[in-house]
């Protein structure tokens, strides 16, 4: 009798080993199905990389959730297989759209892992891009006023005004129609000549410092009495550093290449 018992407290340790590393691989078992671990795997990984690609870590709740969702998941799959739905056409379309995708996602994926941006890629983009900001030689910005009104006829009356010894300021506050600069007295600060439109452009390189124009300078927006209060050689822009940017560039090129695959692959496939 003895060892009939020990026999059977061997028999029940022994089951009891043999179901730990079984359920340890699974997440539940919904009406007697395993649902495996991998499954939870693959959700946390997904959400995972949607996080990475926002920026955004995955907030803790969240994390705690994907175990109820992959259960549930479960259970309605269940449902819908004992109903049959998984043997109608629309599913069996809608299931290849879905293999496809996750297919070619992976394709991806794997090329990216491949092919990453090396440090000295994204450092050779940076420097590219400051170069580009670089002004031209001899490049100008100017120190600008004006005052903008809607008929020619107003211009010059301003423009007499002014060089019969008007205040320019003053003007500018009560007849112009850009409120922004108006309210400044005009004033529209430094700036390049490309920011304005050509008109205004043209008129800004005739005129040296202190200058005001002769005549009315018609745009799309009205017409403008200009005075260039002060020129100085143009500068290059202030740049974030390297490392400050080195993610975005990293991500831009890395974008770029897969791109360039895919484009490549499209080029040699035989399409009839």
């Amino acid at each position: 009798m003895k060892k009939q018992l020990l026999a059977a407290s061997a028999a029940a340790l022994l089951s009891s080993a043999l179901a730990l590393p079984v359920m340890a691989q699974n997440v539940a078992v919904v009406n007697g199905k395993p649902v495996p671990k991998t499954r939870l795997t693959a959700l946390e990984e997904q959400v995972k990389a949607q996080a990475e690609r926002t920026g955004r870590p995955v907030p803790a709740e969240v994390a705690g959730q994907l175990r109820e969702e992959v259960v549930a998941r479960e259970i309605f799959m269940q449902e819908a297989e004992r109903r049959g739905l998984q043997a109608t056409p629309a599913f069996r379309a809608k299931l290849e759209l879905a293999r496809q995708g996750v297919l070619i996602n992976e394709l991806f994926a794997d090329f990216q892992n491949k092919n990453k941006v090396t440090d000295a890629e994204a450092k050779a983009e940076y420097d590219r891009i400051v170069a580009a900001q670089a002004p031209a030689a001899g490049a100008k910005e100017y120190k600008a006023s004006h005052i903008l009104v809607e008929t020619e006829d107003e211009a010059k009356a301003l423009i007499g005004q002014i060089k019969g010894g008007g205040s320019f300021e003053e003007l500018a506050k009560t007849k112009s129609k850009d409120p922004g600069s108006g309210a400044q007295g005009g004033d529209l600060g430094w700036a390049n000549p490309s920011g304005y439109v050509r008109e205004f452009a043209d008129a800004l390189g005739k005129l040296g410092k202190g200058q005001l124009t002769d005549a009315p300078v018609k745009s799309q927006f009205g017409y403008h009495v200009i005075r260039v209060d002060d020129l100085r050689d143009a500068k290059a822009p202030e740049l974030p550093k390297f490392e400050d940017v080195k993610p975005q560039i990293t991500q831009q090129l890395q974008q770029q290449k897969l791109v360039k695959f895919q484009e490549e692959l499209r080029a040699k496939a035989k399409v009839e």
